[in-house]
């Protein structure tokens, strides 16, 4: 699985990269705020989401702490989806948040 760290991550975000991201947390840790631009389909809920994301796309899957979005990150590269789980997930990101 790859890794991105959130330095990494945050770099891309300040340089205007177009990128796609997905936000595997619960909706109550979510309200708490978000990385700018990231779309929120729930750890649980991604199996019946899949028509969201696109294969042809290159996504960042983050969490709380990294745990969960590894198993998304897992789930989805097991489906033929371009992935990076970021390391630390939330906890590590030290950057401004979109409420």
């Amino acid at each position: 699985m790859k890794k991105v760290t959130t330095k990494e991550l945050a770099e891309k975000v300040k340089n205007n990269e177009k990128l796609h991201v997905i936000d595997v947390r619960e909706d109550d840790e979510v309200a708490q705020g978000k990385i700018p631009g990231a779309k929120h389909i729930p750890l649980g809920e991604v199996p019946d989401r899949l028509d969201e994301i696109d294969k042809d796309k290159h996504y960042y899957m983050v969490c709380r702490s990294g745990g969960r979005s590894g198993k998304a990150s897992e789930f989805l590269e097991a489906q033929g989806y371009h992935v990076t789980n970021v390391d630390g997930g939330m906890l590590a990101w030290d950057e401004d948040v979109e409420k």
